[in-house]
């Protein structure tokens, strides 16, 4: 990768990060313009790094149970396109096993929403299994307490 190519890499991730802001302080919408707009120029066959992070938070921004599952899904199928190498350009510590059981989890909860309890149990027990990829610190513990979460959840359904 050249060092324009990093520039460009990490000025996406920046403008991705902007946005992410705006949706943690509360403005859904002006979060969700950006990230559409960022959409747009990436493309989704632009680099899986970039689709894999936009399409996760642009899923937050939705108010529509069906149209945050359909980020949801595009967030796992770019995940699938992500390599280690892309990733570790990118974060040297991460792994892209180790997105799974997010992304899982956000698509269990998401068939939650849309009261389609096996589709959310199976992405449930995938989050689980892909759990083991996770680091004892404060991400990995609050992914395994938010699987655990939403197991009680179902169960109580």
């Amino acid at each position: 990768m050249t060092e324009q190519q990093q520039v460009s890499d990490d000025g996406v991730m920046t403008r991705i990060g902007q946005a992410l802001m705006l949706l943690h302080g509360g403005d859904r919408e002006e979060a969700r313009n950006r990230f559409g707009l960022l959409w747009q120029q990436i493309g989704p066959d632009g680099d899986p790094l970039h689709r894999c992070t936009l399409a996760h938070y642009m899923a937050d921004t939705q108010d529509d149970p069906d149209t945050e599952l359909a980020w949801d899904l595009r967030a796992l199928s770019a995940a699938e396109d992500l390599t280690d190498e892309r990733l570790a350009a990118h974060d040297a510590s991460a792994a892209v096993r180790a997105l799974y059981p997010s992304l899982h989890l956000n698509l269990a909860a998401d068939y939650v929403k849309l009261r389609r309890p096996d589709a959310a149990r199976a992405h449930l027990d995938r989050a689980r299994a892909a759990a083991d990829h996770l680091d004892d610190d404060g991400y990995g513990n609050g992914v395994r307490a938010a699987i655990e979460r939403l197991e009680l959840r179902l169960r109580a359904e």
